[in-house]
C-alpha cells in the first residue's frame, strides 16, 4: 500500500468538497476554489471530516495514481486554507523588481524593463530585492516563479540573476590571467 495513499486528506473547518461525475472534484474554502479531474480508477470517499483515497487493486499503475492522487487533492485543500507562497530573489548591480498595478516590472541587465503580468489567481508582492508569487494553486505558483526565474537565471561566475531564496548557486572560478609574459 502507498504510504501517502493511505493517509487521509484532513479537511479544515469550512472547507466543502465535492465529487462530481467522472472523478471531477471541487474543493470550496476561505481563500477561493479549486477543481481537478481525478483518474476514474481512483475512489473518494468523504468521511468524519477527511478524505480517504483507494485504489482498486494493486496494479503498478494504480499504485502510481494512488499517492499522486492523495498529494493533488491535499494541495487543493491546503491551497483553498492558507494558500501557496514561492519567494524569488534578485541579486546584481543594478538588478530590480517592482510592482506596476498588479504586474511585475523587472530590471534585470537588459536594455527595456521585462513586465510580467499576473496570471488568473496569482498575485505578486516585492519587499526590496525579494519577489513573493502567491496564490491558490500550487502547481500554477511554481509554474509562475519559474516562468520569472527564467528570464535571468543565476549565472555561476558573478552570481548574478534571478533566484529561489535559498538556492544555492554553484560558483566557478573566472579567468586564470596570463602567466609569465
Amino acid at each position: 500500500m502507498s504510504r501517502v495513499g493511505k493517509q487521509p486528506v484532513p479537511l479544515a473547518s469550512g472547507v466543502q468538497i465535492t465529487v462530481g461525475d467522472g472523478n471531477a472534484i471541487t474543493v470550496k474554502g476561505p481563500k477561493g476554489e479549486l477543481q481537478r479531474t481525478f483518474p476514474d480508477e481512483m475512489r473518494f470517499a468523504v468521511e468524519d471530516n477527511q478524505v480517504v483515497v483507494t485504489r482498486p487493486s494493486d496494479a503498478s499503475a494504480h499504485r502510481a495514481l494512488h499517492g499522486l492522487s492523495r498529494s493533488l487533492l491535499n494541495n487543493m485543500v491546503v491551497g483553498v486554507t492558507d494558500g501557496f507562497t514561492k519567494t524569488l530573489e534578485v541579486q546584481g548591480v543594478g538588478y530590480r523588481a517592482q510592482l506596476e498595478g498588479s504586474s511585475l516590472r523587472l530590471a534585470v541587465g537588459f536594455s527595456h524593463p521585462v513586465i510580467v503580468e499576473p496570471p488568473e489567481g496569482i498575485a505578486f508582492a516585492v519587499e526590496g530585492p525579494r519577489i513573493n508569487v502567491s496564490g491558490i494553486d500550487k502547481e500554477q505558483v511554481g509554474q509562475v516563479a519559474a516562468d520569472i526565474r527564467k528570464i535571468r537565471p543565476p549565472e555561476p561566475y558573478k552570481g548574478k540573476g534571478i533566484r529561489y531564496l535559498g538556492e544555492r548557486v554553484r560558483r566557478k572560478a573566472g579567468k586564470a590571467g596570463k602567466v609569465g609574459v
